[in-house]
């Protein structure tokens, strides 16, 4: 379960360093200890319908919400409790983006073509301000 929090949480930050910097500059800054998720399976950029980019985007401010309250608890919780709360916060994150009718692999694919093309980057960005 930790992995799946560490990778929704990378792919929330790199999602919000568009709102920031280019493509490149938002894996560089990613929060030390995460990794690059690795590629996934293709999505077409033109496949990718607007109701989507719609949900993930909404996708992406909640569950950018839940990590940076997340991290602030586990960064202040005993040692015994830090692994409840990295569940419970994987748990939050993985509701906000189903919630969103977006599966978890849909969500990570859109985030991951938006890093590399420029038009969903741009129709993301929209909904993300």
């Amino acid at each position: 379960m930790h992995m799946r929090t560490t990778r929704l949480c990378a792919m929330t930050f790199a999602a919000a360093g568009l709102l920031f910097t280019s493509a490149s500059l938002a894996q560089d800054r990613s929060p030390s200890g995460l990794s690059p998720v690795a590629p996934g399976p293709a999505m077409a950029p033109e496949k990718i319908p607007d109701d989507k980019i719609d949900a993930t985007a909404a996708a992406v401010k909640k569950v950018s919400a839940i990590a940076e309250n997340y991290d602030q608890k586990v960064a202040r919780a005993p040692v015994d409790e830090k692994e409840r709360l990295v569940d419970e916060a994987d748990k939050a994150m993985t509701a906000a983006i189903t919630d969103q009718g977006l599966s978890l692999e849909e969500y990570t694919t859109i985030i991951r073509v938006a890093q590399n093309d420029p038009v969903v980057r741009g129709k993301l960005l929209q909904r993300l301000e």
